[in-house]
């Protein structure tokens, strides 16, 4: 990777001073001036990129959250307390071969008795629970609300719509709307990369007949002597392809996610959107009632065998806690921690009920950090879930979320979970909510996807190409404020190990005050035309680093 002229920031130094009677004192050192620190240049290998994350800036020219320096000169003498953290998503492979060895435990359960030895409401929870029973597909919350207000708002206009129903009718109309614009877009798409996995797949055939290889370079490419309009037109295709290639991805590595694009698209039309689907039929409950709790299972894996629904989850809890320095795969962020199980993401969007329920199973078995990795724009009962977080604060946990995906400014659009009642009333001081970063310096530093906002986003840290668990003893590359939010989670539950008198929301300050700050400006929501001061971002302007956390957590433990 070339950055760019200036490097856009740094951390402080530090020293380790013996202190009188007790561990080792951190004392910070702090670099001025940073912008103007002279230009490191280094290309990533695969190597690399695989830990880029966990990288430092000034050690390795990599702008990751200095984890593996922190780890080197800040905690190498040092011993943690375990924490756990909640992993609320689609579910967690519990048997990898990464994670195995740091899933949570439930001791106060006897497993497979059938009985709710510990008294917490739940049946042989002995790894967490799992909110969504045997079900899977869902639809997004905005055709769930079509589906339960259409017969009684057929026909009808905002005139005939009784006065105390007009708020609800209003958000009718809004989510028929939004169901008219993403069916026809998803329908447009799915065609559209449908027509490209086409073309790519008998282009790439056709050039692996004539150099006999799968893995070719684009200048391999070129370099085919193309001597029918037909292979020209493969050639001259297949050069296109490769301009939206990651460097060191190849054609293949290109199909496989045009073909995930296909599946996708696919599901939204099949399920997400489908206003015939009822993927709740298989749970039982009423969703509509925060009081009828009997539901779900322990089988915090799911109900398919192959695991293909948990592979979110599982990358998020690598990305926390994989276990470090076994030789296997990747080094998580956090040691000393506990991964607890909580399926209560479908395909498609969570209900406000399992969120709810999932943030006080945590709060009440233990959990001291939970990461929500998931969001919706649409919610029916948004005051369960702050409720819940307010609940989660009285048991001093903190909740680190992810800001969402779709390059929208959250000043202006409310994503959920949320801890607002308005842009300016956060009902709590425990939930922080972060942004995603590439490994580009310079107008590329934001991750193109990334929500922001200088309200109501905090912080920003690595969420593009992470390389973390999936089922099955997998590793893959996934980006995502989805992979922002772990990488925080791994911080906040290091400085709950090392300084557990610390308290959520001061770790929360910590995070924020510590990070790393830049004047640079940078492209919004992949937008050339719009650009922004990276502090305009975020409520705190600056991107999480373990190295500086640590450094301050420790001044405020004193």
């Amino acid at each position: 990777m070339t950055l760019s002229n200036k490097v856009l920031f740094t951390i402080a130094s530090s020293i380790l001073l013996a202190s009188c009677g007790g561990a080792p004192a951190i004392v910070s050192t702090p670099i001025e001036n940073i912008d103007t620190i002279p230009l490191k240049n280094v290309d990533l290998d695969n190597t690399q990129l695989k830990n880029w994350f966990l990288k430092d800036l000034v050690s390795d020219t990599i702008p990751g959250m200095s984890v593996d320096k922190a780890y080197d000169e800040l905690l190498k003498n040092k011993k943690g307390t375990t924490v756990i953290v909640g992993v609320i998503d689609s579910g967690v492979d519990i048997e990898h071969e990464d994670l195995k060895g740091v899933v949570w435990t439930n001791t106060d359960e006897i497993k497979g008795n059938g009985k709710d030895d510990d008294n917490n409401g739940y049946i042989d929870d002995i790894h967490g629970w799992n909110f969504l029973g045997d079900s899977y597909n869902e639809n997004l919350e905005f055709v769930r609300i079509i589906k339960k207000l259409k017969p009684k708002y057929t026909g009808k206009n905002l005139a005939s719509v009784a006065e105390e129903d007009r708020d609800e009718y209003r958000n009718y109309i809004e989510a028929k709307a939004e169901f008219e614009k993403e069916y026809q877009e998803n329908a447009e798409q799915k065609i559209q990369y449908e027509q490209i996995l086409q073309q790519s797949e008998a282009s790439h055939k056709a050039i692996v007949a004539s150099i006999g290889k799968e893995d070719y370079s684009r200048e391999e490419l070129l370099n085919v002597e193309a001597k029918t309009p037909e292979m020209q037109q493969h050639v001259a295709f297949l050069a296109q392809m490769f301009g939206f290639l990651d460097a060191g991805d190849t054609i293949p590595d290109f199909i496989k996610n045009i073909t995930e694009g296909v599946d996708h698209f696919t599901e939204q039309l099949n399920y997400n959107l489908s206003l015939e689907l009822d993927g709740r039929a298989k749970v039982g409950d009423n969703v509509d009632d925060i009081t009828d709790t009997d539901y779900g299972n322990n089988n915090v894996m799911g109900p398919d065998p192959k695991k293909e629904g948990i592979r979110h989850g599982t990358h998020v809890a690598g990305i926390i806690a994989a276990q470090r320095n076994n030789g296997k795969g990747m080094n998580g962020v956090a040691k000393n921690v506990k991964i607890m199980a909580l399926r209560a993401v479908p395909n498609g969007d969570e209900y406000d009920k399992d969120i709810a329920l999932a943030i006080r199973y945590a709060a009440d078995n233990g959990a001291k950090v939970i990461n929500t990795s998931f969001g919706k724009y649409y919610s029916t009962h948004p005051e369960w879930v702050r409720e819940a977080i307010v609940y989660a604060e009285s048991k001093d946990v903190l909740i680190v979320n992810a800001a969402g995906n779709e390059g929208e400014d959250l000043d202006q659009k409310l994503v959920y979970p949320n801890d607002q009642i308005d842009n300016n009333t956060e009902v709590a001081n425990n939930f922080i909510t972060i942004g995603a970063l590439n490994y580009e310096y310079g107008a590329n530093l934001v991750a193109d996807f990334s929500n922001y906002g200088k309200s109501n986003v905090d912080v920003f840290s690595p969420g593009v190409k992470i390389w973390s668990t999936t089922p099955n003893n997998n590793y893959e590359f996934l980006q995502g404020t989805s992979m922002a939010s772990p990488a925080v989670a791994g911080v906040a539950a290091l400085i709950r190990s090392y300084y557990p008198k610390l308290k959520a929301a001061q770790v929360k300050q910590i995070l924020m005050n510590s990070g790393l700050a830049t004047k640079a400006t940078v492209m919004v929501a992949g937008d050339e035309t719009n650009t922004k001061k990276f502090s305009e971002l975020s409520k705190s302007g600056k991107m999480v680093n373990l190295y500086n956390a640590l450094i301050l957590a420790d001044k405020m433990s004193k």
